[in-house]
């Protein structure tokens, strides 16, 4: 593997640096992962009309990303059409396998405001209150794709991961691809089915999405013919995988479900119902501001910090966006029963639904596309 360069920011428009950013998402229950496919197929999109400062990521620095409020929003959200992107199937297409509501795709994540000497460096400029000056900054934050292509070209982002991480790929993938012309963006898959990639022509910009749900070595590493129990994992081998990250600009990890074991479950109690229930037939979020998920594992996170400050100190920079607590208010987001099942359901499932909800993954458009803003501002706004 070649040298990696020395990583002293997370992104400047002005230079290139290699980056890793952690997606910290703890997920309480564990459900079955399979292979989504990927076709090649396209389909002519209307560009959306997008009002937008692209100067809004310097001032969001006042904004606290992780700690804030879930909105809905009518008017802005879903940021696509789950019609209009031919790469959402499987686990994700909950429209597509009968969920016939679609409120879960209207919500906006609003962050809160830091009251610091940021804010009050308005007053040089202003006359007006500073703190509304940057709650309104914090609340009109809206992703651009074409925005986000600008940036990002000549570069290449990897998703890397289980199937959460490629929900997450998805979703990015889907964003992006509304305002990019027919013929002028392709999917590929490469080294069989464990890499794929997404291609914006125009702007030389990949997103690519590689399976590799340990990280390191497992036999959990094919994409198709795995499973989360009965794991067996080669700890000090990431050679494997990592030679096809060489290249790449920014690397996405997400978070540690393959690492927990099997037997958690995500109790509906934590949300406020019995003891037996999960998230089949929840349409709305859990709006309490005390709300704490219990698989929210502080001593994990911990842990993990402690492990970035020891890579920093390395010279090489990983940046931690933790989405776990931001996430886990979304009960109403999961697939449930409305997703591809990819063996026939018996009769003592069909009897109890609730054996076969999925309560990991997330429909789209929906949630996937909130961590996807957040990472966003993390790669494009100026690092001070």
């Amino acid at each position: 593997m070649r040298k990696k360069k020395q990583m002293v920011g997370l992104w400047d428009v002005k230079q290139l640096f290699e980056s890793i950013i952690m997606m910290f998402l703890i997920i309480g229950a564990l459900a079955t992962i399979a292979f989504v496919y990927v076709g090649n197929h396209e389909q002519e999109i209307k560009k959306p009309q997008v009002v937008y400062n692209t100067s809004v990521y310097d001032s969001l620095e006042g904004c606290d990303l992780f700690s804030g409020k879930w909105v809905h929003d009518n008017d802005s959200y879903p940021l696509y059409k789950d019609v209009e992107c031919p790469y959402i199937y499987g686990d994700f297409a909950c429209g597509q396998y009968g969920r016939m509501d679609s409120n879960y795709q209207r919500w906006r994540w609003q962050p809160h405001v830091f009251v610091n000497d940021y804010v009050c460096a308005f007053r040089n400029i202003t006359a007006a209150d500073p703190y509304i000056i940057q709650r309104q900054i914090c609340f009109s934050f809206r992703f651009n794709a074409t925005d986000v292509l600008e940036r990002l070209r000549g570069k290449r982002v990897i998703f890397i991961g289980d199937s959460v991480n490629r929900n997450q790929w998805v979703s990015m993938v889907c964003m992006i691809q509304t305002v990019i012309p027919l013929g002028l963006k392709k999917m590929e898959k490469v080294h069989g089915v464990s890499l794929l990639t997404f291609k914006a022509l125009e702007y030389d910009v990949s997103i690519d999405f590689y399976w590799a749900p340990l990280l390191v070595e497992s036999n959990g590493d094919h994409p198709t013919k795995h499973k989360t129990q009965d794991r067996i994992v080669r700890i000090d081998s990431i050679e494997k995988h990592a030679r096809n990250w060489v290249n790449a600009d920014i690397l996405v990890f997400n978070s540690y479900l393959w690492w927990r074991m099997p037997t958690l479950k995500l109790l509906g109690i934590e949300w406020g119902m019995k003891g037996d229930q999960n998230c089949l037939n929840e349409t709305e979020p859990v709006m309490k501001d005390e709300f704490w998920e219990s698989g929210s594992d502080l001593r994990m996170l911990r842990i993990l910090e402690y492990s970035l400050n020891r890579l920093k100190a390395r010279g090489v920079n990983v940046q931690m966006i933790n989405i776990s607590q931001m996430t886990q208010y979304r009960k109403d987001a999961h697939p449930s029963i409305h997703r591809l099942h990819y063996s026939p359901l018996t009769e003592k499932q069909l009897s109890n639904p609730k054996s076969y909800a999925d309560c990991t993954h997330w429909c789209l458009p929906g949630v996937p596309d909130v961590w996807n803003e957040l990472l966003v501002t993390y790669i494009l706004r100026k690092r001070k």
